[in-house]
């Protein structure tokens, strides 16, 4: 059963049973792209979170591309290598099933990161669902409770599911509020979101607010507005990157008014933390943690402690 952890304060009770520490000497990490910020924030809260453990684990940190056979291929050298623990932000959640049962044949633990991986030992991820939630939340009330939205989908990955589904939830209380375009995926990214931006915002003349399934769809679907000279409406996301960050700050760019943010740092201790308690055979207390994200906006930003900010 899935239950939620509650990241708040002093909650945060980030220690590890000292008897496992002898066990953790070393980690393989496999993580969608190491050219992404976010990818980069979790390698960091591996590496800090593994080194307070044990000083000298040995840490590969490895992006895939986005290409499934390749996060195999690195899989199965971690096995080779002997790792103590594999964390791993699954390229397919179903497909890279049968790579996580050869670790686990080999006496590895796998915890996947962000996104739900079949078969893995642990998962801890944002509470996609609510993230999606808050985020269109605040996009219908800027809207005044009524007009038409785009919901700027993504690859359908567990998270991404998830995100459309909170804001699919949140529609579905307003009977003002009118979805016109919900399934174009953008590839979660910059580029993606200024083509598909570009493409929907041609093709309706009237619209009233959008949600992208990330900051960087975001961003893209802004340029393709301004672009288009269409800068009336709002726009949501979730992630609360480095970008969002600065979007939000920015006096001259009114348009981008709110991000619902994860925190990848966090996210990677807790599954470093999760894989040493398996090692040292205790069972997680649940299966998924589930991270609450919180709604970054123009007026809260400045009190935003960012992917970057010292942890």
């Amino acid at each position: 059963m899935l239950k939620k952890i509650l990241l708040a304060g002093a909650a945060l009770a980030l220690s590890v049973n000292v008897a496992s520490a002898k066990d953790l000497k070393s980690i393989g990490i496999s993580l969608g792209s190491l050219g992404n910020p976010f990818f980069i924030a979790l390698k960091n809260g591996a590496e800090f979170e593994a080194k307070k453990i044990n000083p000298d684990v040995k840490i590969t940190t490895l992006g895939y591309d986005y290409d499934l056979g390749k996060q195999n291929t690195q899989i199965d050298n971690f096995i080779a290598a002997g790792v103590d623990l594999i964390l791993l932000n699954p390229g397919d959640p179903k497909a890279i099933e049968p790579a996580i049962r050869r670790a686990q044949k080999a006496g590895i633990p796998v915890v996947a990161v962000d996104t739900h991986a079949a078969g893995a030992d642990a998962t801890v991820e944002t509470n996609n669902v609510q993230a999606g939630t808050i985020a269109c939340e605040y996009l219908i009330d800027k809207m005044g409770g009524k007009g038409d939205i785009l919901i700027v989908n993504g690859p359908q990955v567990s998270s991404v599911i998830e995100r459309v589904k909170g804001c699919d939830a949140v529609v579905a209380k307003h009977p003002g509020v009118k979805i016109l375009s919900q399934d174009q995926d953008a590839k979660g990214s910059r580029d993606g979101g200024l083509s598909v931006g570009q493409s929907l915002l041609t093709r309706f003349s009237k619209v009233d607010g959008v949600f992208a399934i990330n900051d960087p769809e975001a961003i893209g679907v802004e340029l393709a507005a301004k672009q288009l000279k269409r800068t009336s409406f709002p726009i949501t996301a979730v992630d609360g990157a480095p970008d969002a960050e600065a979007a939000l700050k920015d006096p001259s760019g009114l348009q981008f008014v709110a991000s619902a943010s994860q925190d990848p740092f966090l996210m990677a201790r807790l599954a470093v933390q999760a894989g040493v308690k398996i090692l040292g055979g205790q069972k997680p207390a649940q299966d998924v943690q589930l991270m609450d994200s919180k709604l970054v906006t123009r007026d809260n930003v400045n009190d935003y402690k960012g992917w970057t900010a010292a942890h």
